[in-house]
């Protein structure tokens, strides 16, 4: 078996932060502090990044150098706002099925979520956020509203989102947002009243993203 080479080792580093959220999109990838980590000359960490940028998840600009990708921003978009319906109408639906068993468990995972934001981990807050809302959308009786939700949720993956990586104050907003749509369904609250909240959710994760994007692009001066 060949050892690694010197450029792929570089980059399994470069991608491995990538994908687990540790370099965010818009992360500036310089060469000498890398190729210093890993001791190694900038040449095979150069390569390395050639190689992403050809997967897209790097992208070089002259006057900038290479930075993580920005998430392709109507494509991410379209995405979020089909999930915020689709997901908002299986949370609404799911509500009459749901036990106070069901409830018990949304909110016990919530609460890891919130214990975790002491000690942040992106990756792994999405994943409880996406147990969280499967509790609550699981027990939706339209099997083609929940194909959408799981397709929507699958997409996200291939955008490599971790929203929650690059905008880690909707973290805290979140987990009060959970809170809330759980009491609504635990009241017994109008199904629209639960779908607008679940979707307004969503949407509020979308909206901090886009204005990320926009002040990458758009860096307001300090004075």
């Amino acid at each position: 078996m060949n050892a690694e080479s010197k450029s792929q080792r570089a980059y399994r580093f470069i991608r491995e932060r990538i994908d687990d959220g540790r370099y965010v999109p818009g992360y500036r990838l310089v060469l000498g502090p890398i190729a210093a980590e890993l001791d190694v000359s900038v040449v095979p960490v150069r390569e390395a990044i050639r190689r992403l940028e050809a997967e897209g998840l790097v992208t070089f600009e002259r006057n900038v150098g290479a930075q993580v990708a920005l998430i392709k921003e109507t494509e991410y978009l379209h995405t979020m706002q089909t999930l915020a319906l689709v997901e908002g109408a299986a949370t609404a639906l799911s509500a009459p099925a749901l036990t106070p068993e069901h409830l018990r468990r949304a909110r016990e995972i919530n609460e890891r979520m919130r214990r975790s934001l002491d000690d942040f981990d992106p990756h792994r807050f999405t994943e409880l956020n996406l147990e969280f809302h499967a509790v609550l959308y699981e027990e939706c009786p339209n099997p083609h509203i929940l194909d959408l939700v799981h397709r929507g949720w699958n997409r996200m993956k291939v955008l490599r989102d971790s929203s929650f990586s690059f905008v880690p104050g909707r973290a805290h907003e979140s987990v009060d947002e959970h809170e809330h749509i759980v009491a609504l369904i635990e009241q017994g609250a109008d199904a629209l009243e639960i779908e607008l909240a679940a979707r307004a959710h969503r949407t509020a994760t979308l909206d901090a993203v886009l204005e990320h994007q926009a002040e990458l692009r758009h860096p307001v001066p300090t004075p």
